[in-house]
């Protein structure tokens, strides 16, 4: 259990955080040999099965540092994969607001992105294959 306190210290939210278990780590093992980052392949893995989290709760339940997470967020915000907003760190208005993070797409859409990632590889592969196949007839 987290709990996650404001600057006074009184308890503003508890959490409480999964753990990863034999059918996340065979997630995230199919998403690392589409060739995700293990960083982000645990990101995706935690927070497919999450409404909303906090950097802190992606980072302990994840058991990645700040700064490994950041980047995480990073890409999938360039990819647009990312829903992020504000929330209010304490009743009274005061203290840092806190972030929150949520999926925006779905894991079959993160597939077929990988997915086409991977044919449009294995296209440039066979034409290069077909190129060189084409220059040493040639002698």
């Amino acid at each position: 259990m987290i709990y996650i306190r404001c600057v006074g210290g009184s308890i503003i939210k508890e959490v409480a955080i999964g753990v990863a278990d034999e059918k996340d780590m065979e997630f995230v093992q199919g998403l690392e040999n589409l060739g995700m980052k293990s960083t982000m392949a645990y990101v995706i893995t935690y927070l497919k099965d999450q409404n909303e989290r906090y950097l802190r709760e992606i980072e302990k339940a994840t058991r990645l540092s700040q700064p490994d997470v950041s980047k995480v967020m990073q890409t999938m915000r360039e990819r647009n994969w990312l829903n992020e907003h504000y929330i209010k760190s304490s009743g009274n208005g005061k203290g840092r607001p806190m972030k929150i993070y949520a999926l925006r797409t779905t894991i079959d859409e993160i597939i077929n992105y990988y997915e086409m990632e991977k044919n449009r590889e294995s296209t440039r592969a066979i034409e290069s294959i077909q190129k060189l196949k084409e220059l040493s007839s040639a002698n």
